[in-house]
């Protein structure tokens, strides 16, 4: 599917001027800032914007409350895919349900499109669309009286409601007038997601959206959610899948204990753990081990594999097929692997009660 045929309207992005809030042309009299250019700069730079997010659940007598989100800074630019990675109970679900209305915070800011959810909360709720976890839909209704009943709530007038063409985007077109009962797993998967959008939302929330599907659904989705993307929507995902993450995600925060224990780029994320490996097969049966460069570990893999681990930034493979091809052998194959996501949220959940909580706000310019 090509960005061309998603039924979405270009969000606008204007570039700040006269410290006009954006949010306000999209709903009179709501999300006005100050007018200062430090939060112009920030009304048109983040999608999403919390500052000291805090959630405890209270506990039954003698109990110990839980506290689901200590403190918690993040920022989402606008226009990105943006990946929320982090263990079960990490607080993943209690930030997406305050930000959705669902949940009260116990402390802290948040903002979405540049709208306070305290100030404006109704506006808020009508700048995000959320795609939950379960199969929330009344069987007894058809996709079509769905829709058609989401954009009423949301107060969408009925001559701007598309909801054959949302349907169509999604290939439920053929199963409008079907009861939801009858729709399968997948189906039933993709009608939560043309529910979220029936107000066109500039931002979209995945709360993990291909939990359980089958491989076909899950790329047909993922095609729709990057032609959604690149027609303006800024998406925020949770998965347990991490390596679409890897793949979709421009930036990915991992959060557990419920702070964020990494935010970057995923390009940047990848190169923290700073590991490779590098497998070689020689002509010749193995006699003697070669000696390896200074840090590099080897081990030997009969009859004639060698397993280098090293660091990239302190070896430069030169020298490792240098020290091979010294010791006499001809190289015949050579495979790398490198570190992918699941190492670096293996590596960081594991020592995240170690690690202080990093600075999360990325700069001003999120292209940067």
């Amino acid at each position: 599917m090509s960005a061309a045929e998603v039924p979405v309207r270009k969000i606008a992005n204007p570039e700040p001027s006269a410290g006009k809030d954006p949010a306000a042309a999209q709903y009179p009299g709501v999300g006005q800032n100050s007018g200062a250019d430090q939060e112009a700069e920030n009304v048109h730079a983040f999608a999403i914007e919390v500052e000291g997010l805090s959630k405890t659940y209270g506990a039954p007598r003698g109990q110990t409350p839980k506290i689901a989100l200590s403190g918690l800074d993040l920022v989402i630019p606008r226009g990105s895919i943006f990946g929320l990675l982090g263990p079960n109970g990490a607080g993943k679900s209690t930030f997406i349900n305050i930000l959705a209305g669902l949940v009260n915070k116990s402390a802290g800011r948040a903002r979405i499109w540049g709208i306070d959810i305290d100030e404006a909360p109704r506006a808020a709720r009508a700048a995000i669309g959320v795609v939950p976890q379960e199969l929330n839909i009344d069987p007894f209704f058809t996709p079509r009286e769905l829709l058609e009943l989401q954009a009423g709530l949301y107060g969408v007038p009925k001559s701007e409601r598309r909801t054959q063409e949302i349907l169509d985007a999604l290939a439920l077109g053929d199963k409008a007038d079907s009861y939801a009962r009858s729709l399968s797993g997948g189906m039933r998967r993709r009608l939560l997601v043309a529910k979220a959008m029936v107000h066109d939302p500039p931002v979209l929330v995945l709360d993990e959206p291909t939990a359980g599907v089958d491989v076909e659904l899950r790329r047909h989705l993922w095609s729709y959610v990057r032609a959604l993307n690149a027609r303006g929507t800024t998406v925020l995902l949770t998965t347990h899948y991490l390596e679409e993450a890897q793949q979709l995600c421009d930036r990915i925060a991992i959060i557990d204990h419920g702070r964020v224990v990494a935010c970057a780029r995923t390009e940047d994320l990848l190169k923290r753990l700073d590991r490779k490996e590098m497998a070689i097969t020689v002509a010749e049966e193995l006699a003697e081990v070669p000696r390896a460069p200074e840090g590099v570990a080897l081990e030997l893999d009969p009859p004639r594999r060698l397993i280098f681990r090293y660091q990239p930034s302190r070896t430069r493979i030169r020298d490792i097929l240098d020290a091979v091809r010294g010791a006499g052998y001809t190289i015949v194959d050579l495979t790398t692997v490198e570190s992918d996501l699941e190492d670096i949220f293996l590596e960081l959940v594991r020592r995240a009660p170690e690690v202080s909580s990093p600075q999360t706000r990325p700069p001003r310019n999120p292209a940067s």
